[in-house]
């Protein structure tokens, strides 16, 4: 494999950028890998298909967004260490890793096999979509243990400055995926069962081939078998970092759901619209997640490396260049969100529900330029504890409160109910202002107190 990247010397701009590219291509064939299930089975099958797809495509999304943000820990740790010159110990950082997410994987294929009939109860799937949400999260969950291993391969690249090989995992896992679907949900007419079984396919082959291609390449530190065991210290430290945003996710995801609870509550139609602006949603918001992930391992080395300068530089970038994306996503999603749904279906009551609630989505677009910068910018400096507590109060204490007084209001727009979100990210980036300020004035008063001793 080339030289690791080093973030800690020369310009900023150019290798954020340069980072951020394979990222932000890995996302969105990540995005359109989910969203793949969601177009063919709208243009194939039936309404009650599309709406078992979009809830039980939301639980299995919640689930790996919650994974993925566990093993930003590891790129956290991974990134440190480098910055801090010590690589050697990149070996350990991995097989704790590996030895982690194997009894995960354990854990969430049993329970989520075992209760997907309860879990979509939970989530007030429509009665004419029920079977075909407790089909598509059985069998997605079956294949939890390739969801696991696609993201610890993608967190461990990226905490070594390595963006492309993910890249590579999620072209492959896309490609096999579109070609699962057509078979299976055009070809053989299965619905939502066939869009299942083809993630579930995709996920396999890509992480055997990723795994392939791996064992062909040289790491820029010794790893063996005898390195995949729980080191004590190095979990602890995974845990310190993944954790909180782990739990951060884990909480606003849970939030997200109960949005779509509410709105599958409302009717078949209000769920398969909700479940297609969802999917529109995750290209819209490309962008501002690219630069959560890129800057908590550009972050990570500089923060090691003692350079907070380049770090904060870093996220200013960040924002003015994730902000002029966001302006030209929110114009698309307000204006033209009628156009972007009917790329996911033919009904056109489906097709208004999901425009509405773009519209709300549209101001979003914008905020979260800011506040996914700061979350990347936070994780980075290994302060995911702040990236979990502003988290979880815009979500229990904004967004499901308001979509639930929101929903209670008879005859009621998707447009208000998402408008939710936009308020949350409002108080969120309040929140981390705030304490940018606080960690500022900190960081100088100990530079001022060094100073007077010297």
């Amino acid at each position: 494999m080339e030289s690791i990247n080093n973030f800690t010397k020369g310009k900023i701009l150019g290798p954020l950028l340069k980072f951020a590219y394979p990222v932000f291509l890995a996302l969105f064939l990540q995005a359109m890998y989910g969203a793949i299930d969601l177009l063919i089975v709208g243009k194939f099958a039936s309404t009650a298909d599309v709406s078992g797809v979009a809830t039980g495509n939301q639980i299995m999304q919640s689930l790996t967004f919650v994974l993925t943000s566990f093993s930003i820990g590891i790129t956290i740790l991974l990134g440190q260490k480098i910055g801090e010159g010590k690589s050697d110990v990149g070996g350990k950082v991995i097989g704790t890793g590996i030895a982690l997410f194997a009894i995960i994987a354990v854990v969430c294929t049993a329970v989520f096999v075992t209760f997907s009939a309860q879990i979509s109860r939970i989530m007030q799937a429509p009665e004419e979509a029920f079977g075909q949400t407790v089909s598509y999260v059985r069998i997605c969950s079956s294949g939890t243990a390739f969801i696991i291993a696609f993201n610890l391969l993608g967190s461990i690249f990226r905490g070594m400055g390595d963006s492309k090989m993910p890249l590579i995992t999620v072209a492959i896992a896309c490609a096999v995926n579109i070609f699962g679907d057509l078979l299976l949900v055009a070809v053989f007419n299965m619905g939502a069962d066939g869009a299942a079984y083809a993630t579930v396919f995709a996920q396999a082959v890509s992480v055997i081939l990723s795994v392939l291609i791996i064992m062909r390449r040289s790491l820029p530190f010794s790893f063996t078998i005898n390195d995949i065991r729980i080191d004590k210290d190095i979990a602890l430290s995974i845990f310190k970092f993944g954790a909180p945003v782990a739990l951060q996710e884990l909480l606003v995801s849970l939030s997200f759901l109960v949005i779509f609870a509410i709105v599958n509550s409302l009717g078949l139609t209000q769920s398969a619209g909700i479940g297609v602006a969802e999917k529109i949603c995750g290209f819209l918001m490309l962008v501002g997640s690219t630069y959560m992930q890129s800057l908590s391992a550009f972050v990570a080395q500089n923060i090691g490396a003692r350079r907070r300068d380049r770090a904060k530089l870093a996220l200013k970038y960040g924002i003015l260049t994730s902000l002029a994306a966001g302006i030209i996503m929110g114009y698309l999603s307000f204006f033209h969100g009628d156009l972007l749904s009917s790329i996911f279906s033919n009904d056109p009551q489906v097709i208004y529900m999901a425009s509405e609630y773009l519209k709300a989505y549209s101001i979003d677009c914008i905020l979260t330029a800011f506040l996914f910068c700061f979350c990347g910018y936070y994780s980075g400096c290994g302060r995911t504890t702040f990236t979990m507590l502003q988290g979880i109060i815009g979500a229990f204490c904004v967004r499901i409160p308001f979509s639930y007084f929101m929903s209670r209001i008879p005859g009621i727009s998707l447009f208000y109910i998402g408008l939710a979100t936009p308020a949350s990210t409002v108080v969120q980036i309040m929140l981390c202002l705030i304490y940018f300020i606080y960690i500022e004035k900190k960081a100088k008063a100990q530079q001022l107190a060094i100073a007077e001793q010297e």
